[in-house]
């Protein structure tokens, strides 16, 4: 799937509340901050450790969504591997 059709359909669900997709979204900043921060040697936790945050996350958005929204659920949970190596390059790949 298209990520940003992901994110758009996920900013536009009703499935999900205002404060719950805040809350998500500030999760997910947290992570994205910590994942640029291996590379620099600056943030002492495990690409793997960083991987099981990531699955709590999306297994978190797929519980809000399973309900009320099940195609964006079906479509998250597809896109899950995607996303995360979309988020992850930079931790991976730290010349990139």
């Amino acid at each position: 799937m298209d990520l940003t059709a992901l994110e758009h359909r996920l900013r536009e669900t009703k499935a999900i509340s205002l404060l719950s997709k805040m809350a998500l979204k500030n999760q997910l900043d947290d992570l994205m901050e910590q994942l640029r921060a291996i590379p620099q040697g600056s943030f002492r936790t495990s690409l793997s450790e960083l991987r099981r945050a990531f699955d709590l996350l999306m297994m978190k958005a797929l519980a809000l969504l399973q309900d009320d929204d099940p195609s964006l659920a079906s479509a998250l949970a597809s896109s899950r591997e995607s996303i995360w190596n979309a988020i992850s390059v930079p931790a991976k790949h730290p010349a990139l």
